[in-house]
């Protein structure tokens, strides 16, 4: 299945030819990815996302325009008719599984033993398994088991 470039024409790549760096260029400061963390847990109004994140409005008026110019997020009227609301689009969805991964890494690595956090559960309440990336073989890859293959 193809699906459709999620960028601007316009816009300075620091790597072209690498997809990470691109992904990073687009969501990879802080509050873009609080935005859409936020997005998923069901947050649409811009006075939410600012009373959840903390983040300034000049900064938040900022990260919804560049989400929303990406096609990470699309706005439409509140079922009220006064005010626009923000909705994950496919392309916002589909980070699904990094914000996952990066609650997963935080988990492990940024909070002491017993110290308590949320968690991520299913619709059953039961949490979500470690996500872990295998080859179609079922071997766990990391970093010492895969390369990058240069466009070039």
């Amino acid at each position: 299945m193809s699906r459709k470039a999620v960028h601007e024409p316009s816009l300075d790549w620091t790597d072209p030819e690498c997809p990470a760096a691109r992904a990073v260029d687009l969501v990879g400061d802080r509050w873009s990815l609080l935005v859409i963390r936020d997005a998923m847990d069901g947050v649409r109004s811009f006075t939410e996302f600012q009373r959840r994140t903390g983040i300034a409005r000049n900064i938040l008026t900022d990260r919804l325009h560049k989400l929303t110019a990406h096609g990470l997020l699309t706005q439409r009227t509140a079922a009220s008719g006064r005010r626009q609301e923000y909705i994950l689009t496919d392309a916002g969805r589909d980070l699904f599984p990094i914000i996952v991964t990066l609650r997963q890494w935080g988990e492990r690595h940024t909070f002491t033993k017993n110290e308590p956090h949320s968690t991520l559960v299913d619709e059953h309440g039961t949490r979500i398994p470690e996500l872990v990336p295998t080859s179609a073989d079922g071997t766990v890859l990391d970093a010492d088991n895969t390369h990058v293959r240069k466009a070039r």
